[in-house]
C-alpha cells in the first residue's frame, strides 16, 4: 500500500475509496443458512460496491483495503480488479484472514451474520495509507464502516480525511451505520466528529434520527445546517433531500418495476452521485442520477451485480425500450 507502485502508472483514479470487503456466502435456496446443503460464494462491502458503480459508470477509481492472503482474498480481489477498478494499494496478507458474512432470506426476511472481528481489514492503520495516491483524487468517499471495525481503524479514516483536505480532495462520507459492529453512544460522536470534516454527508433519514436523538425532520435539518458540508439525507418519502445552507431541496425517486433485493442500493446512490458531481451536474440533479441507479440496483439480486452501467443509465433516461434478437 504506502510506498507501493501501480502496475499502471497512468491510471489515477478520480474517486478513491476504501474498506473492508468480505466474502458472502449464501444458500442457493430459500432454506436458510441451518438447512441449506448448498451456498454461493459472493462478495461485499460498502466501499468497493462504490467502486465498482463509478467504474461501471464510465468513471477512473480505486478502492484499498487489507484481504486475508487466503482463496477468500484473492478471489475478490481478482473479481474487484476485473470490474475496471484500480486495486494496487490493496494488499493481501498473511496477519489476519478475509473477513465473512453469511446472509440468508428466509420468510421475506433478510438476516446477515458477520464473522469480521480480527480480520485482515480491521488491522488497517493510518501508516497504510499512499499519500500521494490520495492527492491526486478529486473525491475521497469513507464510509462509517470502518472506523467501527477497530482503533486503528479509526485513525486510518481520521488521517485518509485529513490528508484528502491537506491537498483539495473533496471528502464523501456515508455514515453507513452498523450497530451490530458498535453501539449507538459509541458511533454517535465519532460519526458526528467525521461529518463535521465532509464536505458532503450523505445519511439515511433514520440514521439521522438515531444521530441527533429527535424524530422531527426540522430538528434535522437544523444540525445539518450547522455542518460546513452538502447534507444528502437518504430515506425520504419517496423522495431523497438536498439541505444546503439552510435549504432543503426534495429530489423524487425513480420507481421501480419491481423489488428484489434491497441490498446495495445505498451505495448505488452513492456511485451514482459522486458519478453526477463529477459530471458537472447540480446537487440536485447529482442526486436525481443516484436515485436512478438505486433503483435500478433493488431490482436484481446482489450487493453489486444490479449496478448498471451508463449505457443502461441512459437508455433508461431516454426511454429506450429492450429488444432481444
Amino acid at each position: 500500500m504506502a510506498g507501493q507502485q501501480s502496475s499502471n502508472q497512468m491510471f489515477q483514479p478520480e474517486i478513491i475509496t476504501f474498506g473492508e470487503t468480505m466474502a458472502l456466502m449464501m444458500p442457493t435456496s430459500s432454506k436458510g443458512i441451518e438447512y441449506s446443503p448448498q451456498f454461493q460464494g459472493l462478495f461485499g462491502g460498502a466501499e468497493s460496491n462504490v467502486a465498482i458503480g463509478v467504474a461501471r459508470l464510465g468513471h477512473r477509481v480505486g478502492w484499498f483495503s487489507r484481504l486475508g492472503k487466503d482463496p477468500f482474498g484473492r478471489l475478490i480481489l481478482k473479481k474487484i480488479r476485473g470490474e475496471g477498478v484500480d486495486v494496487s494499494r490493496a494488499e493481501l496478507t498473511t496477519e489476519a484472514p478475509t473477513g465473512l458474512m453469511l446472509r440468508e432470506v428466509v420468510s421475506g426476511k433478510t438476516s446477515v451474520y458477520y464473522y469480521r472481528k480480527g480480520s485482515a481489514a480491521s488491522t488497517l492503520k493510518p501508516e497504510h495509507l499512499d499519500e500521494q495516491y490520495i492527492k491526486q483524487a478529486k473525491y475521497l468517499h469513507v464510509t462509517g464502516i470502518t472506523p467501527a471495525l477497530s482503533e486503528s481503524c479509526r485513525e486510518a479514516a481520521k488521517e485518509a480525511i485529513r490528508l484528502a483536505r491537506k491537498h483539495g480532495v473533496k471528502v464523501c462520507f456515508d455514515p453507513n451505520l452498523r450497530l451490530k459492529l458498535w453501539s449507538i453512544e459509541e458511533a454517535r460522536g465519532v460519526l458526528l466528529e467525521l461529518a463535521k470534516e465532509a464536505d458532503y454527508f450523505l445519511p439515511g433519514l433514520d440514521e439521522l434520527k438515531l444521530l441527533y436523538q429527535t424524530e422531527s425532520f426540522d430538528e434535522i435539518v437544523k444540525h445539518l445546517s450547522e455542518l460546513n458540508a452538502v447534507s444528502i439525507v437518504k430515506g425520504g418519502d419517496d423522495e431523497t433531500y438536498v439541505v444546503e445552507q439552510g435549504k432543503v431541496t426534495a429530489v423524487p425517486y425513480f420507481k421501480a418495476e419491481q423489488v428484489i433485493d434491497t441490498v446495495g442500493a445505498g451505495d448505488g446512490f452513492c456511485a451514482g452521485f459522486i458519478v453526477g458531481l463529477l459530471k458537472g451536474y447540480s446537487h440536485a440533479e447529482a442526486v436525481r442520477l443516484g436515485n436512478l441507479i438505486g433503483s435500478m440496483v433493488v431490482q436484481m439480486e446482489g450487493d453489486w451485480e444490479g449496478i448498471p452501467t451508463w449505457e443502461q443509465v441512459e437508455a433508461v433516461l431516454n426511454n429506450v425500450k429492450h429488444v432481444e434478437r
